[in-house]
C-alpha cells in the first residue's frame, strides 16, 4: 500500500459504507497510525478515526450509544461548550474521542450512557483500564493515553459513575457500592477480559475495592499516589443537605481548583495551571454534577483500609517524589500491606505523575502490563529525569 499522504487522502475520499471498503478503510487507518505522526498529515488521523467510528456506530444499529463519536471531527455534543476554551492540545484531542456506551445497572430503569475513551484496536494481551482521581474525568489521562497506545497497550479510560461525562439525568445513586457495580457491568458488557486496573489517588481505592469484590475481572493493579488510608468522607456524612450543597458548590470554584492544582503539581507555570484547572473542572459544568457529588459525599465514600491485605493480585505502586497531597510514607505502608507489590518512585514529580511525567508513567504501565515477573522488578527503583532506571537509590 502506498504511504504517500495524497494517495491516502484519495482513498479516504472514495470510501463508502460497503463491507469490503469498510475493511479496506480499517487497514488504511491502521497504516496511517503506524507510519505517520499527526503533525505530518494535519487532521488526517482524526478525520479517519471519526469517519471509521461513525460507520461502526451505524453498522452496530446505534449500540455504541447516543453521541458516541464526534462525527465532524469536533467535540461530542455532551461535552460542555467550555471545552472549546481549553488550550491543552492533549486534552482537546482526547475529548474528541470520548464516547458514551450503554451500561445496564440494576438500580436504574434503563441503561446509563457511560462515558469513556475506547481503544482503537484490540490486542492479544489483557487491556489496561484507567480510572481517575476523586471528582475528575478520563481527561486526566490526556498526556499518558496516547503514549500507551503507541506502546501497543490496549487502553480504556473510564469515567467512574458520578464523575466524568456520563449521562446522569436520572440521578442514579453514586455511593461506593453503586460505583463498583457500574464498573463491573461496564467491564462485563464491553471489556470482557481481565484488566490491568490503574487507579490514581482516590481511584486507587476504587481499584482495590473492585479487585477484592470482583477478582475475576482483574489481572493486575497499578496504584498511583494512592489515597487508600482515609476512612471515607468522615464527618461530611452528617452535614445537612443545604450545607453539603454549599460545600460542593465551593468544590467546583475556580480559586479552590487552582489552589489544588498548585499543590498537586511540582512545578508548573500559572498559565498552565489555569488551563489544567479548566480541564479538571469541565465535568462539573454538567447539570447533575452537584447532585451526584452530594450523594457520594453523604453516602460515606470509600473506606478500603481493611481490604488492602485482601488483594491477591500483583500490584505496581507509583509515587511522585514531591507528592504534597499524600505522604510518601504511606507508599511504604501500602507496600508492606500488599502481599505482592513493587514500588516505583518518580523524581521531581508531584501527586499526579500521569499528568506531570507521562513518559515515565507510560513506560512503567506498559512494562508492567505487557510482561511477567522479571528479576529487575524484585527491587524498587527510581527513574531519573531522562526516564532511565536508576537502581542506586530509593527515596521515600
Amino acid at each position: 500500500m502506498s504511504t504517500n499522504p495524497h494517495d491516502l487522502t484519495v482513498a479516504y475520499s472514495k470510501f463508502t459504507t460497503s463491507r469490503p471498503q469498510l475493511l479496506q478503510f480499517y487497514h488504511i487507518h491502521r497504516h496511517i497510525s503506524n507510519h505517520f505522526e499527526p503533525a505530518l498529515i494535519p487532521g488526517a488521523r482524526e478525520r479517519f478515526t471519526s469517519m471509521y467510528s461513525m460507520h461502526l456506530w451505524f453498522n452496530s444499529g446505534g449500540r455504541l450509544g447516543t453521541n458516541a463519536v464526534s462525527v465532524d471531527g469536533g467535540f461530542p455534543s455532551f461535552i460542555p461548550e467550555e471545552v472549546k476554551e481549553i488550550k491543552d492540545p492533549f486534552a482537546r484531542a482526547l475529548a474528541q474521542r470520548i464516547q458514551r456506551l450503554p451500561v445496564k445497572v440494576g438500580f436504574s430503569e434503563s441503561c446509563i450512557m457511560s462515558s469513556c475513551v475506547k481503544p482503537r484496536f484490540q490486542r492479544d494481551t489483557n487491556p489496561a483500564v484507567l480510572l481517575h482521581c476523586f471528582d475528575s474525568s478520563c481527561l486526566e489521562w490526556r498526556r499518558t493515553y496516547p503514549l500507551l497506545e503507541d506502546a501497543a497497550v490496549e487502553t480504556w479510560a473510564i469515567d467512574i459513575l458520578g464523575w466524568g461525562f456520563s449521562d446522569l439525568e436520572r440521578l442514579p445513586p453514586c455511593d461506593a457500592a453503586s460505583k463498583r457495580y457500574h464498573l463491573y457491568q461496564l467491564w462485563r458488557t464491553h471489556i470482557q477480559r481481565p484488566m490491568i486496573l490503574v487507579g490514581p489517588s482516590l481511584g486507587a481505592a476504587v481499584a482495590i475495592d473492585f479487585a477484592v469484590n470482583f477478582p475475576e475481572a482483574v489481572d493486575k493493579l497499578i496504584l498511583i499516589g494512592a489515597s487508600v488510608h482515609v476512612e471515607g468522607t468522615g464527618l461530611l456524612t452528617k452535614l445537612p443537605k443545604f450545607l453539603a450543597y454549599a460545600g460542593v458548590s465551593l468544590l467546583k470554584s475556580l480559586p479552590l481548583r487552582l489552589f489544588a492544582n498548585l499543590l498537586a503539581f511540582d512545578d508548573i507555570s500559572l498559565s498552565t495551571c489555569f488551563d489544567w484547572t479548566n480541564v479538571g473542572r469541565l465535568h462539573c459544568l454538567l447539570p447533575w454534577w452537584e447532585d451526584a457529588t452530594v450523594n457520594y459525599m453523604l453516602s460515606g465514600g470509600y473506606n478500603v483500609v481493611n481490604q488492602i491485605k485482601q488483594v491477591n493480585k500483583r500490584v505496581l505502586i507509583i509515587w511522585g517524589e514531591c507528592d504534597n497531597i499524600v505522604s510518601n510514607k504511606l507508599a511504604v505502608r501500602l507496600h508492606s500491606e500488599l502481599p505482592d507489590a513493587t514500588i516505583r518512585q518518580i523524581p521531581d514529580c508531584g501527586h499526579l505523575p500521569h499528568v506531570e511525567k507521562p513518559e515515565m508513567v507510560a513506560r512503567l504501565i506498559a512494562d508492567f502490563a505487557l510482561s511477567g515477573t522479571r528479576k529487575e522488578e524484585q527491587n524498587p527503583i527510581v527513574l531519573n529525569s531522562a526516564g532511565e532506571k536508576n537502581t542506586s537509590s530509593f527515596i521515600c
